[in-house]
């Protein structure tokens, strides 16, 4: 049996992968039944209620990343059923996903809730950067809305990222661990490099080792 069908959704090669491992059949069932090309109510109430979003990007190669998004409940913000926004705060500089994002319009959007209602949602859509004047612009951003993006963490967000809606599905409650949320407190945007992490990962020590006639 063939996948070639354009109305499909997924990829030339998560069709011919169906087919090579017979699960033609359930991956059309779960097309049907658990994919939209838009965000419905119960997708944008969720949305509103995450604290965190995972973040996968791609250079114009294919060169993959994947990054982390945090802030206050809500913080990624569904406009209208095809158009999610999110700030950028301050970061490490390097600018990987929005790179990618100025290279490879497509992105991948993970929302996990760990710790009530232990179920996933996937946005697959088309991204663009905005900046303030950008989203200003926008007649469906409102007042209270931008008070809202533009509070996060006491911190003024450098600019603002737009999805394009694709694809929006479940991702399945089975795996997923719950989570107990602990007080902690939360500097964002800071460039304190101890209240960052400091060298965990002991990358600057290993460099040291590879070349120890180097000054660090």
């Amino acid at each position: 049996m063939s996948t070639d069908d354009s109305s499909l959704p997924g990829s030339d090669g998560e069709h011919a992968a169906q087919e090579r491992w017979d699960a033609v059949d359930r991956a059309r069932t779960f097309y049907d039944r658990q994919m939209l090309d838009h965000l419905n109510e119960a997708m944008r109430e969720f949305i509103a209620r995450q604290e965190m979003v995972f973040l996968a990007t791609a250079d114009a190669r294919g060169e993959c990343d994947s990054s982390f998004r945090a802030g206050e409940p809500g913080f990624v913000v569904a406009l209208d059923e095809r158009t999610l926004v999110y700030p950028e705060l301050r970061g490490n500089g390097v600018y990987a996903s929005l790179g990618n994002i100025t290279e490879n319009a497509h992105v991948g959007l993970m929302f996990v809730d760990f710790f009530d209602d232990l179920i996933g949602l996937h946005v697959n859509g088309a991204a663009t950067i905005l900046e303030h004047e950008d989203l200003l612009a926008d007649e469906r951003v409102t007042v209270p809305l931008l008070e809202m993006l533009t509070r996060q963490g006491g911190r003024r967000p450098e600019r603002w990222v737009a999805v394009h809606v694709h694809e929006a599905y479940i991702h399945c409650s089975k795996h997923i661990p719950r989570l107990a949320k602990l007080d902690r407190q939360l500097d964002w945007g800071t460039d304190d490099t101890k209240r960052k992490g400091g060298d965990y990962f002991k990358v600057g020590e290993t460099k040291r080792e590879a070349s120890p006639n180097v000054e660090a």
